[in-house]
């Protein structure tokens, strides 16, 4: 007779994505993020998973999506099918909206998400500007329409919307029905973290008014089905985590037994210019693409990287495999990394002659 044993099970296995948007190409800061979420998960023997989030339509850019698969294997980085869920590898967001769709279905049944037709001059009338940065502005809850908490049915709805917005009308927005209260999480290298998220954006935005899904339902949604249980990404998207949480226990996945549960989240210090912004096109062309056309080297670009998240290493020439040696989170600073002109010089010191 097989007698029971104390010994602990193993622990769950980890998942995570590389996610990049085809918006353009790849920048440093991008790259930083993507070869520390493969080192971290070729270290730790995670499954690793490629999703294109390309739902950001009309900023998407023709060709784009097959740059930055190559330039990520051209700095080393290779990713894994996913195992469970959609086979697709990588998995392109606008392929199949219907999982978005059922997941909308689900909220709008349950009172959580309502149609909204006030334009973005009209709730910035009201609410104030957006903080600096963002995209968004906080919606209050005393704009919400008389319909919100009402359990409805979405298809017919959008199904309305959008004979409203294909005749003199601009269709609406649906947004989520935001409850005051702190949601709390423990982020794996920013440290503790707690957002009320009714306070910082209000009901924000889940289905579009070009009939799609946003961002914070999508990324919700492609995680759960996807299987993935960490996300480490940028600390830009830091409070977007406690939206993401309150869809997640919204949408019945939290509680899912069969499912990835709630993520581990680590969010890593961006990239900045000299003026301490995110880098962007203002700094200059910091595109991995154009220092690989100029002819730097794979080994050059990696050391730049490595060079901002090893404590005390130089810049030098270094492989991606090196990298994932070396790289320890636990010592990587929590300070923004500011790209200077001495990083591009040297940069362009290690262009490879022909």
């Amino acid at each position: 007779m097989t007698q029971p044993t104390d010994s602990p099970s193993p622990p769950p296995v980890r998942t995570t994505r590389l996610a990049p948007s085809p918006t353009g190409a790849l920048h440093l800061g991008n790259a930083r993020t993507f070869l520390i979420t493969w080192a971290i998960a070729r270290k730790r023997g995670w499954r690793l998973i490629l999703r294109i989030e390309d739902l950001d339509t009309p900023r998407v850019k023709p060709g784009a999506i097959e740059a930055i698969a190559d330039t990520l294997s051209w700095l080393g980085m290779e990713w894994d099918a996913p195992v469970e869920g959609p086979r697709e590898n990588p998995l392109v967001q606008s392929s199949d909206l219907e999982p978005y769709r059922a997941a909308m279905r689900t909220l709008v049944e349950k009172g959580l998400a309502y149609p909204c037709d006030l334009t973005r001059a009209q709730i910035e009338q009201a609410a104030g500007a957006p903080q600096e940065g963002s995209h968004e502005v906080a919606f209050p809850a005393a704009l919400r329409p008389d319909i919100a908490g009402a359990p409805m049915d979405f298809d017919m709805a959008q199904r309305d919307a959008t004979r409203t917005a294909r005749g003199e009308g601009s269709g609406a927005n649906w947004r989520f029905f935001c409850e005051p209260g702190i949601v709390e999480f423990a982020d794996r290298f920013a440290g503790p973290s707690a957002y009320d998220p009714s306070e910082t954006v209000g009901d924000f935005i889940l289905w579009t008014k070009r009939d799609q899904p946003s961002y914070q339902l999508a990324v919700v949604v492609d995680d759960y089905r996807q299987g993935v249980n960490a996300v480490i990404r940028g600390d830009d998207l830091r409070d977007s985590a406690a939206r993401q949480l309150l869809l997640y226990r919204a949408l019945g996945y939290s509680s899912d037994r069969d499912g990835p549960g709630e993520p581990e989240y680590w969010h890593l210090p961006l990239v900045v210019g000299a003026d301490g912004r995110r880098l962007a096109k203002r700094h200059g062309d910091t595109r991995v693409e154009t220092y690989r056309e100029r002819g730097v080297s794979r080994e050059a670009v990696i050391g730049l990287i490595a060079h901002w998240s090893i404590p005390g290493l130089p810049r030098r020439d270094m492989t991606a495999d090196e990298f994932r040696d070396r790289f320890d989170p636990a010592t990587m600073s929590r300070k923004p990394i500011v790209f200077t002109p001495e990083d591009d010089a040297w940069l362009l010191s290690r262009r490879v002659q022909a």
